[in-house]
């Protein structure tokens, strides 16, 4: 595995550096501390227009290389113009593996420099999984650097750094995860690496085995672990600063690989199923760095794992699970088993009584046909709740769009046989379907629920996305939890 770079700030640009990264705006101007000039007949020769995500290379006299930048006009420059603009730099430093950059002298917003931070180190982001030949160069350095004169100043670009550092840490922990064949990241494994990331940093975690999972009456879990030789967790995680008012329940999904269980998926619809338990690896990520960051908000996440496999043993459309609620689901397609594992867990979120809950799923294919694969759904009983959701999508640069939850709806998951089932016999609406499903188990408490099934992964690199599991939500749920801050 690749680590992510580390960064550093300093006064000036070192004078080793063989690649600095510079802001030009739109304008082809560079702004005041940018540390060097750009030619602009040459960018002007070369299309460079300054928008973000537009990188040009060109080569000094003393053997360095400076990239310029993009980052838009000088007086609209926007976290995702900057945040794009670091994914460039990484994307075009070549074998280096220590760069410096200039990008913060484009704003004094420390929201915005921590952006342009996360930017370069999502950019610089590989895994190399089994490669027999890996690829040369990565990341390993790069010094930020921002005016240190003024004693106030330093102290805002150093935590910028380090906000930034650490969502971009959390988002590779993630992707990792999302991107590791799913004969190595099973259920089991899933509980010890979120227990190995969350050594030393303040966050306690609880991995239920099979027999206290069936000792806590969690049915649906159970139900769907039950076709796999693979064993099942449920994982508690808390992080508990003494001077938190405000306690927040993350929620996370984690199945590690769906087959669609005995409802089988083609064999296309498998081919990026290890990705759906990027829920999961968004709350365990999120939740270690909120505790990285010292948010004064407490934090309780269960994640529930397990696969969804066919065999003789597993669940029958036409089966009845019981929930740890006391809800019997009348199971009629058991490629719908995120929501079944989702409701034990979010029941017990519900029962510690925090003052909001917020689950995160790979959850529908109903998400990617009304919103496409950049655009999260968001749905939940607390509309301010859900307006918190959207906004720290926003500032993380991961949209989130309001789909009603259509209580007339409801209805259509009535069953004769048990107290729901858990999918409707129509095709429509599949999304809110699932949502007014996984509402039966939040006991009333303010909840938003984020469907992320096709931003959690991407068929090709965009900006600071790359190819494979993107480790969506992550961001969002640590900009949550700030909100809270």
């Amino acid at each position: 595995m690749t680590a992510p770079p580390q960064f550093a700030v300093a006064g000036r640009v070192p004078s080793g550096a063989a690649v600095l990264g510079v802001p030009v705006f739109s304008d082809l101007s560079v702004p005041a501390g940018a540390g060097a000039t750009v030619d602009r007949d040459f960018l002007v020769q070369r299309r460079f227009e300054g928008q973000p995500g537009q990188a040009q290379a060109v080569l000094a006299d003393d053997g360095t290389t400076v990239v310029a930048l993009g980052v838009g006009p000088r007086n609209r420059v926007s976290a995702d113009g900057l945040r794009r603009a670091g994914a460039a730099l990484a994307r075009n430093a070549g074998d280096a593996t220590e760069v410096a950059t200039t990008l913060l002298a484009a704003t004094r917003d420390p929201d915005l420099m921590a952006a342009a931070v996360e930017g370069i180190g999502l950019g610089a982001y590989r895994f190399e999984g089994a490669r027999k030949v890996t690829r040369s160069g990565g990341l390993a350095r790069v010094v930020v650097v921002g005016s240190t004169r003024n004693q106030e100043r330093r102290a805002s670009v150093e935590a910028a750094v380090h906000r930034g550092q650490v969502a971009s840490d959390a988002t590779w922990r993630a992707r990792d995860w999302v991107n590791r064949p799913p004969r190595d990241l099973t259920p089991t494994e899933l509980a010890r690496l979120a227990t190995e990331a969350a050594a030393g940093s303040g966050v306690t975690i609880e991995a239920w085995d099979e027999e206290r999972i069936r000792a806590e009456r969690l049915g649906g879990l159970l139900g769907v672990a039950a076709g796999s030789a693979e064993p099942p967790r449920l994982l508690r995680l808390a992080y508990e600063p003494r001077r938190a008012k405000t306690t927040v329940a993350l929620v996370g999904k984690g199945v590690t690989f769906d087959s669609g269980g005995l409802s089988l998926k083609s064999a296309a619809g498998m081919m990026t199923m290890k990705s759906d338990m990027g829920g999961a690896a968004a709350v365990i990520a999120a939740i270690i760095a909120a505790a990285k960051l010292d948010l004064p908000v407490r934090v309780v996440g269960w994640v529930a794992a397990t696969e969804n496999m066919p065999s003789g043993t597993a669940i029958h459309p036409g089966d009845v699970l019981v929930a740890r609620n006391g809800t019997s689901i009348e199971v009629l397609n058991t490629d719908a088993e995120g929501r079944l594992i989702l409701a034990d867990a979010l029941c017990l979120a519900a029962e510690e009584e925090p003052d909001a809950i917020v689950d995160i799923a790979t959850l529908t294919g109903g998400q990617r046909v009304a919103l496409g694969d950049g655009v999260a759904a968001v749905m939940g009983t607390d509309d301010a709740l859900v307006r918190r959701v959207i906004s720290a999508g926003a500032a993380a640069g991961e949209p989130a769009w309001q789909m009603p939850l259509v209580g007339a709806y409801r209805k259509q998951l009535d069953s004769e046989v048990a107290d729901l089932r858990n999918v409707t016999t129509k095709p429509a609406a599949s999304s809110i379907m699932a949502a007014l499903f996984l509402k039966e188990f939040t006991a009333g408490r303010a909840w938003a629920h984020l469907d992320i099934a096709a931003p959690s992964w991407s068929d090709g690199d965009d900006g600071w996305i790359t190819k494979g599991g993107t480790g969506w939500g992550t961001r969002t749920l640590i900009e949550l939890l700030r909100g809270w801050a």
